[in-house]
């Protein structure tokens, strides 16, 4: 008996497979005529940075993490002098602010603040970025029969207004200019 290959077979064209395939193919080219483009790495005037406090809070060790190989962060037994500039970081205690309840009195929504103080100098003491400050607002509903997955959704908005922080922060330090640093 001879070896035949197997016959590819293909899904037939229904009118529901047209609608998904339609839909796909809609979707992507609408993807690729907005100017969609991944972030690629960040181009900095500097190559040596210390942020303060050492070793700070959570946004100043996520600021650690994110510069990457781009940025060398310096030790904190190191010089300052040796930075070419110092990132202040200041960090407010997160907030937990009563924003609804109901005709009971009980809570049912509230909203989560987290807010971050900047200062960004040179290492002879030149201010490039003066008391700048972030503020981050999430609200949350609240419902005492979910308080655990409530608690758990909490961390997780105050970890995504973190991260959103640290974002705002590196674009920030993107636009210091090379003059700046002099």
């Amino acid at each position: 008996m001879p070896h035949t290959k197997p016959k590819a077979h293909a899904l037939p064209i229904t009118r529901r497979n047209f609608g998904q395939l339609a839909g796909a193919l809609v979707g992507s080219a609408g993807l690729a005529g907005c100017g969609f483009k991944l972030r690629g790495s960040q181009a900095f005037a500097f190559t040596r940075i210390a942020i303060m406090p050492n070793p700070g809070g959570a946004i100043a060790q996520e600021l650690r993490r994110s510069f990457g190989n781009a940025v060398q962060v310096l030790a904190p037994d190191e010089p300052l002098a040796r930075a070419q500039l110092v990132l202040t970081v200041a960090e407010d205690p997160r907030e937990k602010v009563v924003v609804g309840v109901n005709t009971s009195g009980q809570v049912r929504e509230f909203q989560l603040r987290l807010r971050v103080h900047l200062r960004l100098t040179t290492a002879n003491g030149k201010e490039i970025i003066a008391g700048d400050e972030i503020l981050q607002r999430r609200d949350i509903s609240y419902n005492e029969t979910a308080a655990l997955a409530k608690e758990a959704e909490e961390a997780l908005l105050y970890r995504d207004m973190q991260s959103d922080i640290v974002q705002q922060i590196l674009r920030r330090l993107v636009s210091v200019q090379a003059t700046q640093l002099e």
